[in-house]
């Protein structure tokens, strides 16, 4: 089995040692239980400009894994990993922030689970847990055994991060959507489409440890919302138009439908559209108004 990683990074060379210290001990586990297992690293450098080229170089002098580093112009994180897909020569993809890490068994809990369902052609990859620094499940355990992830955050109440490895064939039939040459937008957008075709495979098991900073995405997400409104749109009008909302809670509803609003607001794209479901049009039609007050105030605060 080859396994193949994907790091985007921006600014961020003195944190890739955990990374790449965690692939290399993972690698050494695989080797001790006598399990073939190898590992594509792509770093893709976001515009960096720390001294992350001449990091990256020093790994590659090592010769501990086969490692490609990539450069482009900044332009996100999302545009980022989109650049590496094409490079991609493993059975399965993992995408790992430059503040993540493996957990020590992570390989070996990939390559069992890949073992029991490579053959699945209903599947497009398997979810994990994500840890935090101290141990702690970021979110909950898993209700199911197989889902999708719409199911997973919007029926089943799951929260926090959750680790995906892709099957690679049905991986690269898909990319991270870009709008109005914005530089991020959810990842669960491209998540919600192969959704609409295939599911996961589910695993109570972690495989990353992270530790977000204060300059990540997670900790910036108003700013990141007010700078990346169009992508975020469409994000909320294809779940509205395109997904089964049966079985979804109503608070979910309103969670989906006011963020639908503001980003309505924030890129003055209004209208009620293709929404399905009447419940669904009701609660816009009701929701309409205080949404624009709210979404004016949302805008203009500092």
């Amino acid at each position: 089995m080859k396994l193949s990683i994907i790091t985007p990074t921006y600014n961020r060379a003195d944190m890739l040692g955990n990374l790449y210290k965690s692939i290399v001990k993972n690698l050494e586990f695989c080797q001790e239980y006598k399990k073939n297992i190898q590992v594509q690293w792509l770093i893709v450098d976001d515009g960096s400009n720390d001294n992350t080229k001449e990091v990256v170089s020093q790994y590659i002098n090592e010769s501990k894994l086969e490692i490609q580093y990539y450069k482009q112009e900044n332009q996100g994180k999302m545009a980022a990993i989109n650049h590496a897909i094409p490079y991609v020569n493993g059975e399965l993809i993992v995408e790992c922030d430059s503040d993540d890490v493996f957990s020590d068994n992570a390989f070996l809990d990939i390559l069992q689970a890949y073992g029991e369902t490579k053959e699945r052609k209903d599947l497009y990859g398997l979810c994990f847990l994500k840890y935090d620094l101290k141990g702690n499940n970021i979110g909950n355990r898993f209700q199911k055994e197989e889902t999708t992830m719409f199911d997973l955050y919007f029926k089943e109440q799951e929260t926090g991060e959750k680790a995906i490895v892709f099957f690679t064939d049905i991986r690269k039939q898909y990319t991270y959507k870009i709008e109005n040459h914005e530089k991020f937008s959810t990842e669960a957008r491209m998540y919600h489409e192969m959704d609409l075709k295939y599911k996961i495979k589910c695993m109570n098991k972690p495989i990353m440890l992270c530790d977000y900073k204060e300059d990540g995405y997670t900790k910036n997400i108003r700013k990141i919302f007010k700078e990346n409104p169009y992508g975020h749109l469409s994000y909320f009008k294809e779940i509205l138009e395109e997904h089964d909302m049966t079985g979804v809670p109503f608070q979910k509803r309103l969670y989906v439908i006011k963020h639908y609003i503001l980003f309505s607001y924030l890129t003055k794209q209004y209208g009620i559209g293709n929404i399905k479901g009447m419940k669904n049009k009701i609660i816009y039609i009701l929701l309409f108004i205080p949404g624009m007050i709210k979404s004016y105030y949302f805008k203009n605060k500092k």
